[in-house]
C-alpha cells in the first residue's frame, strides 16, 4: 500500500494502457504517488509476447519499471519505492511506485465480483480511496468505458492521460495559416521589405500577430495578399511575400490547387527545405492525392528523390497482416487503395490507365509498406508519405519519423473526425501531438485542408451527417 501523507498529495492507479500509451507513464506524476495493480503486470504479461506491435511498449514498461524495483523486498514494493533520481528538471517524479497485490482482495473488499481485468483494476481504486480517504485518489485510464464504469461503483476522480496532451480542445489545434480579416496591410503600421533574388521579404512588427510560428502562412480577405513567417525575432517577423495568385497557379503532376488550402499545401510540398509536411483535414480535402502528385513530381520530374514509400496504420484487427497472402507489399495493398485510386485519378485520362500505373510505379519506385516493419529502418533520399496518421499514438509516430535518414521528405496526412484507436480521441491522437510538437521547427509546415473537393455529395456528408 502507498504512503499515507498529506491531502495535497494524490494517488494515481494507472490503467494496462496507460503503459502501452507511453510505457515510462509511471514517471510522469511527480510529487505524486502511483499504484501499479498486479493485474496490470499480468495483463503486460501476457501482451508482451504477443505479436501485436504494443508488446514492444509492454517490454519496455516491464524493465524500467525492473529497474527501479529490483532490489526492494517484497515488502517495500508493497510499501512503495521512491523514484526520486529517475527524470529530470521540474517534471522529475519524488513520489513512490508501489504493486499492489489485488489477487488477494477479500471479497468483502470488492465491489465488484466478477472477475475481469478491468473490474479488478476500478476495485483496487475504490478499496485505496475508502482507506486512504480523505487523501485523493484517481484511476487514470484510456478506456472511456471503464472510466465511466468506475465513476458509476462509486470512484471519485477517473481522468485520461494528459502528459503528451498539449491542447484542450481540437479547436486550438494549429491550422497552419492565419487569416487576417479585411486587408492584410490594413494591420501592419510599418514595414521594410528587400529583395532576394526573385523573392520579396517584408519585415513587420510582430504584434500584428504575437502567437506567430515558423512557416505559417498568411492570408487575408482581398484574395490578393499571402504571405509565409520565415524568421521570427522578438519584435518582428520575416514574411516571405507569396501572392495569392502565385499559390493559386502551384501546380505538381497535373495537379492544380481548387482552393487557398491546396495552394498552400502544394507549396509546403513542393518546398526543398521542408522536410516534414503535415496535412490535416476532413476526407476529400484531397491529402492523399495531392502528397502523391508532389511525390511524383519530385521523384520523376525533378528527380530530387530516389524513391517514395508508402505506408499507414493497419486497424487493431489487422496488427498482423501475416493473415494475406502474397509479399508484404501485396499485403499492405488493401489498407493503402487510397493511393491506388490517387493515382488512378492522376491518370485517367491516359490511353491504357493501367499501363501508365503500373510504369509509373515502376519508374518512380513506389513501395508499399506496413508501419509494424519501418522499426530499425535507416530510408535515405525518399519520400516517405504516411496515410491515415490519426490512429497512431505519439511514441509510434516518433518510431516512424526518427527512421528518416539524411534527404527524406515526410508527408503525414491524416483526419482527426476519423479515429479508430480504442484509446484516442481527437485531441490525444499522436497527430495532434506532431503538429504542436513541430509548429516552432523550422523544417516542418502544417496545413488543414478545410474545404472538401471531392464531390458535392462527400461534401453534403461532412457537413449533415
Amino acid at each position: 500500500m502507498p504512503r499515507r501523507i498529506s491531502s495535497e498529495t494524490k494517488i494515481y492507479v494507472l490503467d494496462t494502457n496507460i503503459l502501452l500509451h507511453e510505457p515510462h507513464a509511471f514517471l510522469s506524476f511527480k510529487e505524486h504517488d502511483v499504484v501499479i495493480p498486479m493485474t496490470v503486470l499480468e495483463e503486460l504479461d501476457y501482451i508482451k509476447d504477443s505479436k501485436k506491435d504494443v508488446a514492444r511498449d509492454a517490454r519496455v514498461s516491464i524493465r524500467s519499471m525492473e529497474d527501479l524495483l529490483h532490489e526492494a523486498t517484497p515488502e517495500e514494493m508493497l510499501v512503495g519505492v521512491s523514484m526520486e533520481g529517475l527524470g529530470a528538471g521540474d517534471t522529475a517524479p519524488t513520489g513512490k511506485l508501489s504493486i499492489f497485490a489485488d489477487l488477494n482482495m477479500a471479497e468483502a473488499q470488492q465491489v465488484f465480483t466478477s472477475n475481469e481485468n478491468d473490474n479488478r483494476i476500478i476495485n483496487v481504486a475504490l478499496h485505496i480511496q475508502k482507506a486512504y480517504a480523505p487523501q485523493k485518489v484517481v484511476l487514470v485510464t484510456k478506456d472511456l468505458n471503464m472510466r465511466l464504469k468506475a465513476k458509476g461503483a462509486g470512484l471519485a476522480h477517473v481522468e485520461d492521460y494528459r502528459t503528451d496532451q498539449l491542447i484542450t480542445d481540437i479547436k486550438y489545434l494549429s491550422r497552419g495559416f492565419h487569416a487576417f480579416e479585411g486587408n492584410f496591410w490594413d494591420n501592419v503600421k510599418s514595414v521594410d521589405s528587400r529583395t532576394e533574388g526573385r523573392d520579396t521579404i517584408h519585415t513587420v512588427p510582430k504584434s500584428i500577430l504575437p502567437e506567430a510560428y515558423i512557416n505559417e502562412f498568411l492570408l487575408d480577405d482581398s484574395k490578393e495578399f499571402a504571405g509565409l513567417v520565415e524568421e521570427i525575432s522578438d519584435d518582428h517577423l520575416e514574411v516571405l511575400d507569396l501572392g495569392y495568385e502565385r499559390l493559386m497557379s502551384r501546380h505538381a503532376w497535373g495537379i492544380t490547387p481548387k482552393n487557398i488550402g491546396q495552394g498552400m499545401a502544394l507549396h509546403a510540398l513542393l518546398d526543398p527545405h521542408i522536410d516534414m509536411c503535415i496535412l490535416t483535414g476532413p476526407a476529400g480535402s484531397g491529402k492523399t492525392l495531392l502528397a502523391l502528385a508532389a511525390a511524383l513530381e519530385m521523384v520523376v520530374e525533378r528527380n530530387m528523390y530516389d524513391k517514395i514509400i508508402v505506408t499507414r496504420s493497419t486497424p487493431e484487427i489487422a496488427e498482423s497482416i501475416g493473415f494475406l497472402p502474397g509479399t508484404e507489399e501485396e499485403k499492405m495493398l488493401p489498407w493503402l487503395a487510397a493511393i491506388t485510386d490517387s493515382l488512378e485519378v492522376l491518370h485517367k485520362h491516359d490511353e491504357n490507365t493501367k499501363g501508365s500505373m503500373n510504369y509509373i510505379m515502376e519508374k518512380a519506385n513506389i513501395q508499399y509498406k506496413s508501419v509494424n516493419f519501418m522499426r530499425g529502418r535507416s530510408i535515405q533520399n525518399a519520400i516517405v508519405i504516411l496515410d491515415e496518421s490519426q490512429n497512431l499514438t505519439a511514441s509510434q509516430l516518433k518510431t516512424i519519423i526518427t527512421r528518416c535518414g539524411e534527404g527524406t521528405k515526410l508527408i503525414v496526412g491524416g483526419n482527426l473526425a476519423q479515429i479508430d484507436s480504442n484509446y484516442l480521441s481527437a485531441v490525444t491522437s499522436g497527430l495532434t501531438y506532431l503538429v504542436e510538437k513541430f509548429k516552432d521547427f523550422s523544417g516542418s509546415a502544417t496545413i488543414n485542408l478545410d474545404g472538401v473537393v471531392r464531390s458535392r455529395l462527400a461534401s453534403f456528408a461532412e457537413e449533415n451527417l
